[in-house]
């Protein structure tokens, strides 16, 4: 069961339907099946339960109606509110945040990707102690238990501390390795993928690389940060560093945990702005990936939009002509359908004003 509860006045409560399709895509991604959706849009979070009494009793007559065992709320729960929503509804409760860690905790592949994920979830889970050993006492698995929080059962709040600090130190010998590596790659420009999940960044480093990449359509197939070099002509090469996608309230603390990863983009001499063209809020998604990027300090170097999957739009040449001045440097793609040359000469021709 999905629950959104956006602010009266605010775009989100403007858009909550789309939010909300976000969110089932996501659930989706984690392995749920969506019973039933519900939003309400309020003046402000009540203190109880987030959203109002009657909503409550709502979203658990509904739950009972589908056969829903979990909630998913778009907004981040205080613990409190989380308790008790668990108590009024007798099913399990979580927010947006709880359910992405839940899904990079899945997908992450590499030790540092695993590292962060473990810290974030940590992180997550010291202030919801008591309520995450409710969960753990009477279910053995599932969408949010996986990771860390089917290990620290039998922990107290000090135990994850020191567990946090260790995940923290490990951390950062990872991040001076990474610089030991950056100064020993050979002096070649390098171009770092951004963008909101599912965008298609994971794509193009394959059409323009050549790399034989996992891609898939799901938000955040892909986690861990590649390195790849592609041929811009005349023997001049680049290398392209794909990131880890953004999304809309992406958690603090996996934007904490994966700053070094991300930093990766602070070192690169362009920024590939990914965007999907056929997105009917890719605008919004612009700005998310632009807050996260200003709050990272690393849109210092030049930063190139690529506006990918041209090809699903009923009329490309309208949007380039009303987007294309827009923005300084942009290029229109299609990855899937290997149509990249526009971005090809587009680099090609920042690197020999360099």
């Amino acid at each position: 069961m999905l629950v959104g509860a956006p602010r009266r006045g605010t775009p989100d409560a403007v858009q909550a339907d789309e939010h909300l399709e976000e969110l089932a895509r996501l659930a989706d991604t984690a392995g749920a099946e969506i019973a039933g959706r519900i939003v309400q849009r309020i003046e402000k979070p009540t203190s109880h339960f987030y959203i109002g009494e009657g909503k409550v009793a709502e979203v658990g007559a509904l739950a009972e109606e589908t056969g829903a065992t979990l909630v998913v709320f778009d907004e981040e729960l205080a613990p409190v509110q989380g308790k008790n929503l668990e108590r009024a509804l007798d099913r399990r409760v979580m927010d947006r945040s709880e359910l992405i860690l839940d899904i990079f905790a899945t997908r992450a592949r590499s030790n540092e990707a695993k590292l962060e994920v473990e810290l974030a979830q940590l992180e997550y889970l010291l202030p919801r102690l008591a309520r995450m050993w409710v969960h753990l006492s009477r279910i053995r698995g599932g969408i949010g238990l996986r990771g860390p929080g089917e290990t620290q059962l039998e922990t107290d709040r000090r135990m994850i501390r020191r567990k946090i600090s260790r995940l923290k130190e490990k951390l950062e010998k990872v991040e001076r390795h990474r610089e030991v590596v950056r100064g020993g790659r050979r002096p070649i420009p390098t171009a770092a993928l951004v963008g909101y999940t599912n965008a298609g960044k994971s794509s193009l480093l394959r059409a323009l690389s050549g790399a034989d990449t996992f891609v898939e359509d799901r938000l955040f197939a892909t986690l861990d940060t590649l390195t790849r070099e592609m041929s811009l002509g005349n023997g001049r090469r680049l290398r392209l560093i794909d990131t880890v996608g953004f999304i809309r309230k992406l958690p603090h603390h996996l934007v904490a945990s994966f700053r070094a990863t991300l930093e990766e983009a602070g070192h690169a001499d362009v920024l590939l702005h990914v965007v999907d063209a056929s997105h009917p809020q890719w605008e919004e998604q612009v700005e998310v990936v632009n807050r996260v990027l200003d709050d990272l300090a690393v849109r210092q170097c030049p930063v190139v939009h690529v506006f990918n999957k041209m090809d699903r739009l009923p009329d490309d040449r309208a949007f380039q002509e009303g987007t294309g001045s827009r923005y300084e440097h942009s290029v229109f793609v299609s990855a899937k359908a290997n149509q990249v040359g526009p971005l090809v000469e587009k680099l090609a021709v920042l690197q020999r004003r360099e």
